[in-house]
C-alpha cells in the first residue's frame, strides 16, 4: 500500500483530493474542524462551470473602477480598513489582468477547466449523486442591450477560441424559456455545456461519503496543529493525534493561516460573498446570471438561492448587510421572491490568488507536504481535477495537465 496522507479541509478541493489519493492505494484521513460541504463548498451558485475558461479579471475601465469605488451595485463591496492589507495582492492582480498576461493566463486556467466534467462524472456516479445534477447549462441575461451586444460579441471569441457551446436568445425567446420573468430583459447567452448542482454542500458530503464507503476516515480536527514530525507530519483531531508521511493543506480560504505558521508568504486575498434562499414565487427554469445585476439566482432544494458578488474583507470581519439587500431588490425585479428560508444571509469566503491560478503541488521547503488551495471561484468547478493532478504529483505519475503554471515555486 502507499503512504499514508493527511488531508486538510473538507471542501470540493480537500474531499476530491482524498478520494484521488485514496484510488492510488493511500491510506487517506480526511481532517476539518465541520462536517464536509459545509464552508466555502455550500455557499456557491452551484454550478460546474464548463464555459469558465477565463478567470476573473481586475476591472480596467475607468467607469467600472469608479462604479465599484462608489460601491453602487451588488456585484463589489469593499470595507476600507482591509484595502491597505489587500493592496499588495490585488495590485499584483492587477498588474496580471492586463491583456496579454490575462491571455496566457487564461490559456493555463482553461487546461483546467476543460477536464471539469470528465472528472466530475465518475464521481458523481459512484457517489450515487446523479438526482442532484441537471445538465441543462445556465443562462446569463441582460437588462441592456449594448451590454448583451458587447458581451455576445466577446463569448462569441471565447466559444471559437476554446469549443465551448453557447447559444444566443433574443428577448422574446428568453421571455418564452423563462416564463416566470416579470420583465422584458434584452435577451441572454444560454451556456450549453455547464451543469448545475441543486444542493452543493451536499454533493460534497455525497462524495465524503463515497470515501468512508472505501474505507477513508473523515475526522474532525484543528488544522492549525499541523505539525512536521521526523517521520512526516501530525494533526490533531478529536480521536487523537494523527500522523502521515505526507500532508496536503486544502483549506481553501484558511490555508494561508496554516502556511504562515510555516514560513510561506504568498500573496493570497479572500473575496467574501453571500447567499440568501427565498420561497413564495415560481422559480427560475435553469440557473441564471444577472451579468448587468452582478448576481446569480439558482433554483435549488432550499428555494431559489440569490448569490452576491465579491466582497473585499477581513476573513474574520464582521459581516456587512449591503449587497444581500440589494441582490435581492435585483433579483426581485426578475422573479417572484417573497419570502426568505434563512433568518439571515450566509457568508462565505473564496481563497484567491494574484495571478488568478490555484497552487497545487509539492510545498517547496517542506517535504511530505503538499498545497492544492487558491481556486478563488472555482474551487467547485476544479475539484475533481485539482484533486487528481495533486494525487498524480504525489505518486509521481504522469499528470493530466502540466503542473507547472500551478506549483507554489512560481512565488519564489
Amino acid at each position: 500500500m502507499a503512504d499514508p496522507v493527511i488531508v486538510l479541509g473538507a471542501g470540493m478541493v480537500g474531499v476530491c483530493t482524498a478520494l484521488h489519493l485514496q484510488q492510488r492505494g493511500h491510506a487517506v484521513t480526511l481532517v476539518d474542524r465541520r462536517e464536509p460541504g459545509r464552508e466555502t463548498s455550500y455557499g456557491n451558485a452551484g454550478i460546474i462551470q464548463r464555459e469558465a475558461v477565463e478567470p476573473y479579471a481586475f476591472p480596467r475601465s475607468w467607469a467600472m473602477l469608479a462604479r465599484v469605488a462608489m460601491k453602487r451595485g451588488a456585484d463589489v463591496n469593499y470595507h476600507l480598513g482591509a484595502l491597505p492589507a489587500l493592496a499588495g495582492p490585488l495590485g499584483r492582480y492587477w498588474w496580471n489582468s492586463r491583456p496579454a498576461s490575462h491571455r496566457r493566463i487564461a490559456r493555463d486556467y482553461a487546461r483546467l477547466i476543460e477536464h471539469c466534467l470528465s472528472e466530475h462524472a465518475p464521481l458523481i456516479e459512484q457517489a450515487g449523486a446523479q438526482d442532484l445534477v441537471r445538465r441543462e447549462g445556465f443562462r446569463a441575461v441582460f437588462r441592456d442591450a449594448a451590454s448583451m451586444r458587447r458581451a455576445v460579441a466577446d463569448q462569441h471569441r471565447v466559444a471559437d477560441e476554446y469549443g465551448v457551446r453557447h447559444a444566443v436568445l433574443d428577448s422574446d425567446q428568453l421571455a418564452h424559456a423563462e416564463p416566470a420573468l416579470r420583465r422584458r430583459l434584452a435577451g441572454a447567452i444560454h451556456w450549453l455545456d455547464p451543469w448545475s448542482v441543486s444542493d452543493p454542500g451536499k454533493l460534497v458530503a455525497r462524495y465524503a461519503a463515497l470515501l468512508r464507503q472505501q474505507g477513508g476516515r473523515v475526522l474532525q480536527g484543528d488544522a492549525a496543529s499541523l505539525r512536521a514530525t521526523g517521520a512526516g507530519w501530525r494533526v490533531r483531531t478529536a480521536e487523537g493525534d494523527v500522523d502521515a508521511p505526507h500532508a496536503v493543506v486544502a483549506l481553501g480560504p484558511w490555508s494561508d493561516a496554516v502556511l504562515r505558521t510555516l514560513g510561506y508568504r504568498y500573496l493570497l486575498f479572500v473575496k467574501r460573498g453571500y447567499h440568501r434562499h427565498y420561497t413564495g414565487g415560481d422559480p427560475p427554469r435553469l440557473p441564471m446570471l444577472d451579468a448587468d445585476g452582478g448576481l446569480v439566482i439558482v433554483p435549488m432544494r432550499q428555494g431559489v438561492r440569490v448569490t452576491t458578488g465579491a466582497e473585499f474583507a477581513r476573513l474574520d470581519a464582521p459581516r456587512t448587510p449591503v449587497q444581500m439587500p440589494r441582490a435581492h431588490a435585483l433579483a426581485s425585479e426578475l422573479f417572484d421572491l417573497p419570502n426568505p428560508v434563512e433568518p439571515q444571509p450566509w457568508m462565505g469566503a473564496r481563497p484567491c490568488t494574484a495571478d488568478m491560478l490555484p497552487v497545487i503541488g509539492a510545498a517547496p521547503r517542506h517535504k511530505g507536504l503538499w498545497f492544492n488551495f487558491g481556486h478563488a471561484h472555482q474551487g467547485f468547478t476544479l475539484g475533481p481535477v485539482s484533486g487528481r493532478l495533486l494525487a498524480e504529483l504525489v505518486d509521481g505519475g504522469t499528470p493530466v495537465v502540466d503542473p507547472a503554471p500551478y506549483s507554489p515555486a512560481r512565488f519564489g
